[in-house]
């Protein structure tokens, strides 16, 4: 949202309007009220928005009569400044978008006004009542002025800094607190910079301190490290000095420092925990926010944590008190007093530690206290008497322990274990077979209760189904787990609906990401459809190209439509340029807060909509959608709503094509003049900031904005090599080597570690290895280099304690193979274990560890054969594996090759659908795969259901002509867009192509919907028959289809590679 100037302009023009003609009115001084004559005096000296600060301050006391234009007016004219309505008008415009687009000047005009108008302009910050000016017959919403200056960075940035500057002096230190936590609220947590603790007021009253210590509290997850600091810095002068402390040895640390402190307690010092008094920290505890309070720590270290938990102890707090291990918080997760602990107060704590997940690091270390703890609780019961009391602990029993227990016991303790998160997919395949062994049938009543374990249920289940309890599951709270199913299961859910002859009330009852799944063909048979139905679905892009393309015929307002959820991704070219230019404009607001859901291809549409009904206030960002030539003929005078306007969009989403993008950025630099002058054009350039060229990264940003450019780098998801090698060396610059960085550096640079050589990374391991492997754990999305990973593995292999094995496998002696706590901590670094290592780890390790290792993307296929002949040896043969083992393997599947594949039980889709999900089997152990399949299940082709083709995925690009001829076209029409998501080799696709005709008609008939369906499909067109294609269809060809086309289509036309691909 903008904020936008000419609203602004209505203030001082739109009330002058009235009586223009009434220039000349004597005594004008002696008439008009002093606050006015001030306002004009301003407006005169053009300081025009310390005349709306004198308005809003005169209209706080007075009601605005009619009379009072022709006053003001006739002043103006008095004093020689001969203003009309209109020239009033353009002047006020044109200073206040300079503060809109400098904000600069905002803090300079603010700096400038006398303390009354800033003590006006605080106070419209801070008082959240709707606020309204009436000039007679024009009303201006304060109210949203002030919302829409609140979201716009650069002018809270000088917000901020004026309140910082000016408001203690001015107001009390209460609403100060007020519109400095507004604005914080607002920001992005860069404007708290160390420097800003050395500017704080520390003399505030105490209300007023709590107020802001609390802003900052909430800002906590937003502030770096450095500036987490300074900030409890500050907070803990303010309280030393309050506290009086003289002598040393007395602690400065009350009870009630320590709730004002909030999360910055974990800042506190080894030394300052160990010297709070018992008295103080008892009367802590014993405080009812306690507990919600350590609930939030979660970057507290296990030292710290554990000297709290001693002074804890110190008080009259007993420590094996249910009471007070409720209170404990997140420090619970490191509860260490276990001798002689009873299997009830094992089961208290760990009912406690469920929490411990919300830790930032060390779960290593919490999964053994509740392995430790698991042991004390089923001391002297079974696993099977003790089941529902272990919370979520359960998680790490093994595969043979969860086989152990007995159906009743899993079904006593349902109400549990269908809560607990991080089960593995294996863990719940075995669980939700012991439950469903004691239910019998799996009906609408066992599967309410089932909960995350409903993933275990397998597809032929789901599929065996009463119709009626599956209806009954899509309308209850239930329903919500469904996302959770693999494609496979939800495809057995959708097909025995249809089996069924689902109705239109049944489709439109298919709830959120399960809709997606719904067939093109399906929902061409179910005209009921209505927008309000659909605006709480997931929808696929040839969904929703065809429902609006339905729906649009009978309705007639587009807002219904428009406002239909993702239904806007069915939006075409001719829907747009259907809608006349007033309705567009009036709509474009909906299209702009889709944007996210928009393709490239109807963004254009939308540009070139734009530019043909308001080319003057199109919105500048859809100027990058159009040729390059449109953006380059931009002036400089307005260089910053461009970069304002891109900045806030995703640049890769809007132009794909790499020469486009550079052009785009060519003029963004040339509005830059290649370089970042301070934090408020960091503000202004917003995500273009990832865009930089490596040389302004390195040369143009300038020290004063490198802090605020660096947080934004942070979130930059695809830097170039170029990119990441200027920021190291600026960061170089700015810390020097890495051997010298203090804990809040490598915690603020955590994003940017993988940037370093592994020389340069050793000493960081050797210093701060805990913070090395939170900052690799976060780090999901990507594969980090080799030399961060190596980094990680040596700061974990250093810190383990390990021993020799108590009886080594032949040929492991003196290896260091890995541990359960190894891998934990590991996660993708595990790809540095050598391939002895594995094949050496002890049984129990590899028990524990193979879902984990079996997840890790950067394990080469020596490494992979280790694991799987590690696999062997603990679960003897292929031929004896289940579908939990197999499902569990994860990559390591990889390393079987035919002999063993054809060993498998694969009778169970959902174990070929675990196989599928890896996409680097070679073509023969898919051929493998899928006859393994087919003669274990006793289908044959024909026999084939549209859920069994979604669970043998890529596996299907291994069948032949003949085979895919095979398949029903019952069974291929409700599973196309799944099938159309494959990469198979050409001759494959075009037997696909064959039946999606049958399906769908000649390819001359195809409609945008269609195309889009196809994805992949669509590649299996030969060069005729694109070249009769629709050229308007070309932008729904998926860019998937498009890359699996051999090259010598591409010769079919240059209206191909101009358009293709939406």
């Amino acid at each position: 949202m903008s904020w936008e100037p000419g609203t602004y302009a209505l203030l001082l023009s739109l009330f002058l309007s009235h009586g223009v003609a009434s220039l000349r009115v004597p005594n004008s001084r002696q008439d008009l009220h002093p606050l006015l004559q001030k306002m004009a005096e301003e407006i005169i000296d053009g300081n025009y928005l310390n005349a709306l600060l004198d308005l809003i301050q005169f209209q706080s006391a007075h009601t605005w009569t009619a009379d009072l234009s022709h006053r003001v007016l006739a002043y103006l004219n008095a004093r020689n400044a001969a203003f009309t309505a209109p020239s009033l008008q353009a002047a006020v415009e044109n200073h206040l978008e300079q503060l809109l687009y400098q904000p600069q000047r905002l803090l300079e005009d603010l700096r400038g006004a006398d303390a009354q108008q800033l003590r006006t302009a605080m106070k419209f910050l801070w008082e959240d009542k709707e606020h309204r000016l009436e000039l007679g017959d024009v009303v201006i919403d304060l109210a949203e002025i002030r919302k829409q200056a609140l979201q716009s960075p650069g002018v809270n940035r000088s917000l901020f800094l004026i309140t910082l500057e000016r408001c203690f002096q001015v107001l009390s230190s209460l609403e100060c607190v007020e519109v400095l936590g507004k604005v914080l609220r607002g920001s992005s947590g860069s404007f708290l910079q160390p420097s800003v603790a050395e500017r704080l007021p520390r003399d505030l009253r105490e209300d007023a301190f709590r107020n802001l210590s609390a802003v900052f509290k909430d800002l906590y997850d937003k502030t770096s490290a450095h500036s987490q600091r300074a900030l409890y810095s500050w907070m803990t002068g303010v309280l030393q000095a309050s506290a009086n402390a003289t002598d040393d040895s007395v602690s400065w640390v009350s009870a009630e420092n320590l709730w004002i402190l909030g999360r910055y307690m974990v800042h506190l010092s080894l030394e300052e925990i160990m010297k709070i008094s018992s008295q103080e920290i008892g009367l802590f505890i014993s405080y009812d926010n306690a507990t919600k309070q350590l609930d939030t720590v979660y970057d507290i270290t296990p030292r710290l944590a554990q000297a709290f938990l001693e002074r804890i102890g110190s008080s009259a707090f007993d420590m094996r008190n249910t009471s007070t291990i409720h209170r404990l918080g997140l420090l619970i997760c490191f509860y260490g007093d276990l001798e002689l602990l009873d299997a009830a107060m094992a089961q208290v704590l760990l009912h406690q530690m469920i929490k411990c997940s919300r830790l930032r690091g060390f779960q290593a270390g919490v999964q053994k206290l509740k392995a430790d703890l698991l042991d004390i609780a089923t001391e002297n019961q079974t696993l099977n008497e003790t089941l529902g009391s272990l919370s979520d602990a359960v998680v790490g029993l093994t595969h043979r322990q969860l086989e152990s227990l007995s159906p009743e016991a899993v079904h006593g303790a349902i109400s549990t274990l269908n809560q607990v998160s991080g089960w593995a997919k294996s863990q719940a395949i075995i669980l939700s077979a012991k439950y469903l062994a004691h239910e019998k049938v799996l009906s609408w009543h066992s599967v309410s209760q089932m909960g995350v374990l409903l993933a275990g249920v397998g597809t032929q289940a789901f599929h065996s189904m009463d119709p009626g309890d599956l209806a009954q599951l899509l309308r209850s709270p239930g329903s919500l787990h469904l996302s959770e199913l693999s494609p496979t299961q939800q495809q057995g859910i959708l097909s025995k609906m249809t089996e069924a002859g689902g109705t239109a009330a049944g489709v439109v009852e298919i709830q959120g990401a399960l809709f997606k799944e719904v067939s093109l063909f399906d929902l061409r048979r179910e005209p009921g459809l209505n927008s309000t139905a659909l605006k709480e679905k997931e929808l696929r892009r040839s969904q929703a190209l065809f429902l609006y393309e339905l729906l649009s015929k009978s309705s007639r307002r587009p807002a219904e439509l428009l406002s239909a959820g993702q239904l806007v991704k069915g939006v075409t070219c001719s829907h747009i340029d259907a809608l006349s230019a007033d309705s567009f404009l009036a709509h474009f607001q909906s299209f702009e807060s889709s944007l996210s859901l928009l393709s490239p291809y109807q963004v254009n549409c939308l540009a070139w909509k734009y530019w043909e009904v308001s080319r003057s206030f199109m919105q500048p960002f859809l100027l990058a959608a159009l040729p390059a030539r449109y953006l380059a003929a931009v002036p400089a005078s307005r260089c910053v709503p461009v970069l304002m306007s891109l900045g806030k969009i995703q640049l890769d989403s809007l132009v794909l094509d790499p020469h486009k993008k550079n052009l785009v950025l060519r003029k963004v630099q040339q509005c830059l003049n290649n370089s970042i002058a301070d934090e408020y054009t960091v503000d202004i350039v917003g995500n273009l900031l990832c865009h930089l060229p490596a040389a302004v990264i390195q040369h143009g940003v300038s020290p004063r904005a490198w802090a605020t450019a660096l947080h934004g780098l942070r979130d930059c998801p695809d830097l170039s090599p170029e990119q990441k090698a200027a920021v190291r060396l600026r960061l170089l610059e700015q810390h020097g080597l890495p051997q010298d960085w203090t804990a809040e550096t490598t915690k603020d640079l955590g994003p940017f570690l993988v940037l370093f050589s592994g020389d340069e990374l050793s000493s960081v391991a050797m210093k701060f290895p805990d913070i090395l492997q939170q900052t690799a754990s976060k780090m999901a999305r990507i594969l980090p280099p080799k030399e961060f990973l190596w980094a990680v593995f040596e700061s974990v292999r250093n810190g383990s304690e390990r021993g020799p094995s108590p009886a080594p496998s032949p040929g492991c002696h003196g290896v260091e193979a890995p541990s359960s706590d190894d891998i934990v901590k590991l996660a993708e670094a595990n790809a540095c274990w050598a391939p002895r290592d594995l094949l050496c780890m002890e049984e129990g390790a590899f028990l524990r560890g193979v879902g984990l290792l079996g997840a890790v993307r950067g394990f080469g296929r020596p490494q992979l054969a280790a694991l799987k002949e590690k696999a062997v040896q603990v679960w003897d043969m292929p031929s004896s594996w289940r579908e939990h083992h197999i499902v569990s393997l994860g990559r390591i599947a990889l390393a079987l090759n035919e002999s063993e594949l054809e060993q498998l039980d694969l009778s169970s889709i959902d174990t070929v659908a675990s196989l599928s999900q890896q996409s680097e089997w070679t073509p023969e152990q898919a051929k493998s795969i899928l006859q393994g399949f087919l003669e274990d299940s006793g289908y044959r082709i024909q026999d084939l259901k549209s859920f069994h083709l979604v669970g043998l995925g890529a596996m299907l690009c291994a069948m032949n002509a003949t085979e895919i001829s095979l398949i029903k076209i019952s069974e291929f029409r409700v599973v196309v867009a799944r099938i159309g998501t494959l990469l198979c080799s050409t001759h494959v696709l075009a037997e696909f192509k064959r039946k999606a005709e049958v399906v769908f008609g000649d390819p001359t008939e195809w409609s945008s919907s269609v195309l889009q369906e196809l994805g992949t499909i669509a590649a299996g067109l030969t060069k005729e028959e694109l070249r009769v294609l629709d050229t308007d269809l070309m932008p729904y060809f998926q860019p998937s289809a498009i890359r699996c086309l051999p090259a010598e289509i591409f010769k079919v036309g240059p209206q191909f590679l101009r358009r293709g691909g939406a």
